[in-house]
């Protein structure tokens, strides 16, 4: 594949290299950035091989970020990881280097950077990071750390590896990375624990659910429903999958309030695709899965009407 020998090729020529993913982070976004760097550092221990981004909440046992000054970026090399949107990188430094590489498997809307790996047929970009290294593993050193997080990426992004996206090809990468000693029991322990708080939310979840005749369901969580459970809204992406466990549920949006009134959208799908929609209001993602941005809640309702109407669409046949 040319596009991989382009991305070696310039690995090698820079001396700095800055790995960057999207704003709050998940674990693909964390195990495609965390993996890479480890891969790069083993393989080449001369070069200066940095994580920029946000404080990781809740994911700490995953990936730490790196101290990234102003002037590492004026001979680096930088590369996005799982971020299809410049505006979702994580530290807006990333355009500040000698050169950008974007590696991602969602739609590229944003095409963005000076060379660029898309491949949305893969189940994470964790998955592709271990393609980058199949690729090259006679260049290429990985460790049991990267087999760890590119694991773990996977694992989040298929949702462990219940979602459409999960292919044989990504069950063999997994199969491949669980070789190095690490636990995957512990690591799955890791990210499916949930606090009692969490608990409670999914409760009030899976009760205040409204879902209409078309299968297409919604939950606002408001400021007074977070503050009553103790919640913050980077947890509630542990509540997103529970209405898709719901028979005759086809599609799902939950809604939850900003401080400053506004609403992130998590949409989901388990048929009629849903990014179109996502980009319509401020957002965007994969046809299954996406996420979008409500001005207030009247914005937020004439989304759901949107979805609704998918909804109806897509069973009308």
């Amino acid at each position: 594949m040319k596009v991989l020998k382009q991305i070696m090729k310039e690995i090698k020529a820079y001396d700095t290299i800055i790995v960057h993913r999207h704003q709050r982070p998940d674990p693909d976004a964390l195990g495609s950035q965390g993996g890479l760097v480890e891969i790069l550092k083993a393989s080449f221990p001369e070069k200066r091989i940095l994580k920029a981004g946000d404080t990781v909440a809740g994911l700490a046992f995953l990936s730490q970020m790196d101290t990234v000054n102003d002037e590492d970026y004026a001979e680096a090399l930088v590369i996005t990881v799982d971020t299809a949107n410049q505006p979702r990188v994580s530290d807006q430094r990333y355009n500040t280097g000698k050169k950008l590489i974007k590696i991602d498997h969602h739609p590229n809307d944003d095409p963005y950077g000076d060379l660029l790996w898309i491949e949305t047929e893969a189940s994470s970009c964790s998955e592709m990071i271990y393609d980058f290294y199949d690729h090259h593993h006679g260049e290429l050193t990985m460790t049991t750390e990267a087999a760890r997080l590119l694991y773990a990426g996977i694992v989040g992004d298929t949702g462990r590896f219940l979602y459409p996206a999960t292919t044989p090809h990504t069950l063999c990468v997994a199969a491949e990375l669980s070789k190095y000693p690490f636990s995957t029991r512990d690591l799955n322990d890791q990210m499916n624990v949930i606090s009692r708080d969490v608990a409670r939310l999914s409760g009030y979840v899976l009760e205040s659910l409204e879902i209409d005749e078309y299968g297409i369901a919604k939950v606002i969580l408001t400021h007074e429903v977070m503050e009553k459970f103790g919640v913050k809204d980077s947890e509630t992406s542990a509540v997103v999958s529970l209405p898709g466990t719901i028979e005759g549920v086809v599609s799902w949006g939950i809604f939850v309030e900003q401080p400053k009134g506004d609403f992130r959208i998590r949409l989901r799908s388990k048929g009629p695709f849903i990014n179109e929609l996502a980009k319509k209001y401020h957002g965007g993602g994969h046809p299954l899965a996406s996420g979008a941005h409500a001005k207030d809640l009247e914005e937020a309702e004439a989304l759901y009407q949107d979805l609704r109407q998918i909804g109806k669409t897509f069973l009308a046949g």
